[in-house]
C-alpha cells in the first residue's frame, strides 16, 4: 500500500483514447497495438504498461518492438497474480500508455479496486492513454446487456468515464465473420471457454449489441458538440431538464438509476439522486444499508448530485424537494409484485397527486427467482428483561388501581381507560413495538380475568364482553402506535435539530477562529462530536503534509499507532496529490483503516481528514453529507484565512513602499539645500579666493562645514533608522553614569548651541542606568538639536537625570514656543514634521524623534513630551536604573 514518490507533471492533463468494441474478438487490443505502432514509428514515447493477447499470434506480434512494463505479481488465491504496476507507470512517465481492459477488477492489494482509476490517475500526471472497452462494460447499458445477453456482466465502468474520453474508436466487424473467428479458434484457443461464449456468440444478440454500440459511439460525438455549442450559449442552462431519482434500499433500484441516468444523458440534463431518511432506516438489515450505500455510489459514479430530506411521509417530502429545486421528470420504481408493491404504489400515487404537473416515469421490476425478501431488521427480535419487566409493572399498577376503582364502585369504563393508559405509558418508556403488543392483549387478559363476570376466571357471560375487549384492543394498539410513531418522530427532530445545530456552531465557531490552526482544531472536534469517530488531521504545507494531528472521541484515550503508521500516511499523502477521496469504503486504497477527504478550496488543498472507520459502520448518506459541508466550511475558513494572510503581506508591502517613497521623496527635498549651498559656496572659494577676504572665506568655510554636519547627521539618522527596521541593531547593554552620557552627547551639537544656554541637572553624580551608550547618547544629540533648531536665539535649554523607583528619568526641556496638542499624538512618527520649518529654513525628514522613540523602546523603556510652564516642551524618556558597585 506503500506510496512511492512521484515526479511532479510537467504538462497538463492527459488525453484518453478508447477503442470500443461490441463483443470479445472484434479486434480492440489489435487495433490499439496497430495505432500505437503507427506513433512510435513517429517518434512518440509509446509504452505497453498491460497488454493481454490472449494467447493470438497476431495479437502478440503487435507488441514486439513495443516498451513493456514489467507486471505486478501479488498473492492470489491459489496461484499468482499479475496486474499493472501504476507506479512504475507514473515513475516512467511516457508520452502515451497502453493499457488493456477499462473495465478490468484489480486484484487485492492494488491502490484502486477499478482498472479505471489507474487511468483517471495516469490522466492526472499527464500521460496519455489508449485503452480497450466492450460495449456491455458501460454502467448505464447494464440492464439493457442483461436483457439481451440473458446475463449481466460483472465488471462495468461509470458512464462518466465513457463520456470523458478525448477520442472514442469503434472497432466494428460483421457479426457473421466474429462468429466463424469462433468458430476457427481465433477468438478461445481454450474448447471450454469457446462453449461458454457460444452462448453470446449468436447473429441476433450479437446484433443487437453491435447497434448498441454504434448509438453510443454517436451519441458520444454528439455530446462532444453539444459542449461545444453550450459553449458558445451560456443561456441554455437556464431550459434544461432536471430529473430526479429516489434512492432506495431495494435492488431494483439499481435498474431505476441507470435508467434515470440515461434519460439525463438523452436530455442533458442536471441529474438529482433524493434519499428520504425516515425512522424505519435505522431499522434497516446490514444487507439493506450495504444495498442503500452500493446504489448511492452507483448514482454517485453516474453523475447525480445527492440529496437527503428527513420525514415520514415520503411522498410529501419528495414532493417538497421537486417545488423547490425546479424538477421537471421524477423516476420511480415499482414492483410488479402487488404484494411487496402495495407500499411503493402507494408512493407513486400520493407523489403524482401532489405534483401533477411534473412527469413521473414508472420503471418496472420483476425480482428475480429465487431470491428472498429483504429484511427490514437489523437484529432478529430479542426480548429485554428490563422490558419485560417494566411492562409487568405497568400491567400490575393498572391492576391494584382498578382494584380500588372496583372496591370504590366506579365503573368499568373507567377501568378500561386506566388499562389503555397504561399501554400508552409503556409505549413511551420501552423499546419495541413487541413490548406494546403484548402490552395490549395482557391488559385485554388481565381486565377480563379481575373485572369481568366471573371473576379470576377467562370465561365471559355477558355477550356485550367480546365487544368491548376487541374495542379495548384495538384502542390499546392504537394508542401504542401513535405513541411509538411520535416518540420515533421526537427522537428523529432530535437528531436531525442536533446536527443541525452541529453545522450551524461549526459555522460560528469557525468565523471566530483565528488563525490556521484554531481553524483545523475547531472542525476536528465538530466532526468528532457530529460523527462520534476519531478524526486525523493532516495539514499542508509547501513541503508536504504535516505530522498527524488526533482527536478522539469521548470513550478512547490514546489511538493504536496503526492508525497513523506509513501505510496510512501514504494514503494520506496520496489524497493530497491527487486531491481526491481515498481509504475505507472507497475504491481507492480500500485497504486502509481509514476514510480520507481532501480539504480543498477549488485546486487547492488545505488539509487532509481521516476518520477511523475499522470496526465502524460505514457513514450513512446523511453523515457524509454533513461531513462533505463541514469539510467545505472549514476549507472556505482556510481560504479566507489565507487572503487575509495575503492581504496583509500586501499591505505591509504597500506601506513599506509608502515609507520607501516618502524616503526618497523627503531626501530629495532636503539634500537640494544643503548641496546648492555647498557647491555655490565651493565655487565662489574656487572662482574668486584671491578676492575674498580672510572674513569671508571664514563665513563661507562656516557654511560649508555646517551644511556637511547637517547631512551627516541626516545619514546616521537613516542608517541607525534602516539597522533598527531591519532588527539588525544588537543592543549592548551596560552599567553606566547617566552624567558621563550627557556630557558626551553635549560635545557632539551642532555649532549653533552657543547661540544658546545649556545647563544640566543630575541629582546624583553617581546615578547610572542600564543602557547602550553610544545610542542613548545619539537619542541626547538629537533631542538637544531639534530644541536648538526649533527654539528661538538665546532660549534656555535644560538637561535633567533623576531616579524614580527602578527608573531613571532623563529630560530635556526648553522655553520656546511649544508644541501642540495635535502634533504631540503624531510627533514620534517616521517623516512626520508638523509642517514647521526649521530655523535654518531647511525641512525636517521627520527621522529624528521617530529614531530616538525605536531606541528608547529597545531598551525596555517609554518616551514622550508634555508642555513646559509657563511656556516651551519638555521630552522626557526612562532607562532601567543600575545600581552601584562601590568595590569598584
Amino acid at each position: 500500500m506503500r506510496l512511492d514518490d512521484q515526479p511532479a507533471a510537467a504538462k497538463g492533463r492527459g488525453k484518453l483514447s478508447i477503442f470500443i468494441g461490441y463483443a470479445p474478438g472484434v479486434g480492440k487490443t489489435s487495433a490499439m497495438l496497430s495505432a500505437a505502432q503507427e506513433e512510435h514509428k513517429d517518434g512518440i514515447d509509446v509504452v505497453a504498461g498491460f497488454v493481454d493477447a490472449h494467447s493470438r499470434p497476431d495479437t502478440t506480434a503487435l507488441v514486439e518492438g513495443l516498451e513493456q512494463l514489467t507486471p505486478r505479481i501479488l498473492s492470489g488465491q491459489g496461484s499468482p497474480v499479475h496486474e499493472f504496476d501504476l507506479d512504475r507507470a507514473l515513475s516512467r512517465g511516457p508520452e502515451i500508455l497502453l493499457l488493456d481492459d477499462l473495465a478490468h477488477s484489480n486484484a487485492a492489494g492494488c491502490r484502486h479496486k477499478k482498472r479505471y482509476l489507474d487511468v483517471e490517475e495516469l490522466l492526472r500526471a499527464g500521460i496519455d492513454v489508449y485503452t480497450t472497452l466492450n460495449v456491455q462494460q458501460i454502467e448505464s447499458l447494464a440492464d439493457i446487456v442483461a436483457a439481451i445477453t440473458g446475463f449481466p456482466v460483472q465488471e462495468r465502468i461509470p458512464d462518466s468515464v465513457f463520456d470523458s474520453a478525448d477520442q472514442v474508436k469503434l472497432v466494428d466487424i460483421e457479426p457473421d465473420d466474429l462468429i466463424d473467428r469462433l468458430n476457427k479458434g481465433k477468438i478461445y484457443p481454450d474448447i471450454e471457454a469457446q462453449r461458454a461464449a457460444e452462448v453470446l456468440f449468436t447473429r441476433e444478440k450479437l446484433t443487437a449489441l453491435r447497434e448498441i454500440a454504434l448509438r453510443s459511439t454517436a451519441s458520444q460525438l454528439n455530446r462532444i458538440a453539444i459542449q461545444i455549442s453550450e459553449q458558445a450559449s451560456r443561456n441554455e442552462y437556464d431550459t434544461k431538464d432536471h430529473i430526479l431519482v429516489c434512492l432506495s434500499s431495494a435492488e431494483s433500484n439499481k435498474k431505476v438509476i441507470r435508467t434515470a441516468a440515461r434519460m439525463a444523458e438523452a436530455f442533458h440534463g442536471r441529474f438529482t439522486a433524493l434519499f428520504v431518511e425516515t425512522p424505519e432506516t435505522m431499522a434497516l438489515s446490514a444487507k439493506n444499508k450495504e444495498e442503500l450505500r452500493s446504489n448511492l455510489r452507483l448514482a454517485e459514479q453516474l453523475g447525480a448530485q445527492i440529496a437527503t430530506v428527513y420525514g415520514e411521509d415520503i411522498p410529501a417530502q419528495i414532493a417538497e424537494y421537486v417545488k423547490t429545486s425546479q424538477v421537471s421528470k421524477i423516476v420511480l420504481g415499482r414492483s410488479p409484485n402487488k404484494k411487496r408493491g402495495f407500499a411503493k404504489a402507494s408512493v407513486v400515487d400520493k407523489l403524482t397527486a401532489l405534483v401533477p404537473g411534473v412527469e413521473t416515469y414508472i420503471i418496472p421490476y420483476q425480482q428475480p427467482a429465487g431470491s428472498g425478501k429483504l429484511s427490514r431488521h437489523s437484529k432478529p427480535l430479542r426480548l429485554s428483561p428490563a422490558d419485560l419487566g417494566k411492562t409487568a409493572v405497568i400491567i400490575a399498577g393498572c391492576t391494584l388501581i382498578g382494584l380500588d376503582f372496583q372496591y370504590l364502585e366506579v365503573k368499568e369504563a373507567n377501568i378500561i381507560t386506566v388499562y389503555i393508559l397504561g399501554v400508552l405509558l409503556n409505549a413511551m418508556i420501552t423499546k419495541g413495538r413487541l413490548y406494546s403488543v403484548v402490552s395490549s392483549l395482557l391488559s385485554v387478559l388481565v381486565f377480563n380475568y379481575f373485572f369481568t363476570k366471573p371473576y379470576y376466571s377467562l370465561r365471559v357471560y355477558d355477550s356485550g364482553y367480546p365487544v368491548t375487549f376487541l374495542v379495548m384492543l384495538a384502542a390499546s394498539f392504537l394508542t401504542s402506535t401513535l405513541t411509538m410513531r411520535v416518540r420515533d418522530q421526537a427522537r428523529q427532530s432530535a437528531q436531525k435539530a442536533y446536527r443541525t445545530e452541529v453545522l450551524l456552531e461549526t459555522s460560528r465557531n469557525l468565523q471566530q477562529a483565528q488563525d490556521f490552526q484554531a481553524i483545523v482544531g475547531e472542525t476536528a472536534r465538530q466532526m468528532v462530536k457530529l460523527l462520534d469517530r476519531t478524526v486525523i488531521f493532516y495539514t499542508a504545507s509547501d513541503v508536504g503534509l504535516s505530522k498527524p494531528m488526533i482527536y478522539l472521541k469521548n470513550d478512547l484515550s490514546s489511538l493504536p499507532d496503526i492508525y497513523i503508521d506509513e501505510n496510512e500516511r501514504a494514503v494520506a499523502d496520496w489524497v493530497y496529490t491527487n486531491n481526491k477521496r481515498a481509504g475505507a469504503t472507497t475504491d481507492t486504497f480500500f485497504g486502509a483503516r481509514c476514510l480520507y477527504h481532501a480539504v480543498r478550496g477549488g485546486e487547492t488543498v488545505f488539509a487532509v481528514a481521516g476518520v477511523v472507520m475499522e470496526q465502524e459502520e460505514p457513514l450513512d448518506v446523511f453523515e457524509k453529507s454533513l461531513l462533505i459541508a463541514m469539510l467545505g466550511e472549514c476549507a472556505l475558513a482556510l481560504e479566507k484565512d489565507r487572503l487575509n494572510e495575503k492581504q496583509q503581506e500586501i499591505s505591509m508591502q504597500i506601506r513599506q513602499e509608502q515609507l520607501r517613497a516618502n524616503l526618497l521623496r523627503g531626501i530629495s527635498h532636503d539634500l537640494r539645500t544643503p548641496l546648492t549651498s555647498i557647491t555655490g559656496n565651493a565655487g565662489i572659494l574656487i572662482g574668486n579666493s584671491g578676492v575674498l577676504s580672510d572674513e569671508q572665506k571664514t563665513s563661507l568655510y562656516t557654511d560649508i562645514y555646517d551644511d556637511s554636519m547637517w547631512l551627516i547627521n541626516l545619514v546616521e539618522n537613516l542608517l541607525s533608522i534602516s539597522r533598527i527596521e531591519n532588527d539588525s541593531i544588537h543592543l549592548n547593554l551596560q552599567a553606566e553614569l547617566v552624567d558621563e552620557v550627557i556630557s558626551e552627547a553635549l560635545l557632539h551639537l551642532n555649532r549653533n548651541r552657543e547661540k544658546h544656554i545649556i545647563e544640566t541637572d543630575v541629582e546624583d553624580e553617581l546615578l547610572m542606568a542600564r543602557m547602550d551608550p553610544r545610542l542613548i547618547i545619539q537619542v541626547l544629540i538629537n533631542l538637544v538639536d531639534n530644541a536648538i533648531t526649533y527654539t528661538q536665539v538665546g532660549s534656555r535649554i535644560r538637561i535633567s537625570a533623576r531616579r524614580e523607583g527602578r527608573w531613571v528619568n532623563i529630560e530635556v526641556a526648553d522655553d520656546g514656543p511649544g508644541i501642540t496638542d495635535d502634533t504631540k499624538t503624531r510627533l514620534f512618527e517616521m517623516f512626520y514634521t508638523a509642517n514647521n520649518i526649521r530655523g535654518d529654513g531647511r525641512r525636517g525628514l521627520g527621522l529624528g524623534l521617530s529614531l530616538c522613540k525605536s531606541i528608547v523602546n529597545a531598551h525596555g523603556g517609554t518616551i514622550n513630551v508634555r508642555d513646559q510652564v509657563p511656556r516651551g516642551a519638555v521630552f522626557y524618556f526612562t532607562l532601567q536604573a543600575a545600581e552601584v558597585n562601590v568595590y569598584e
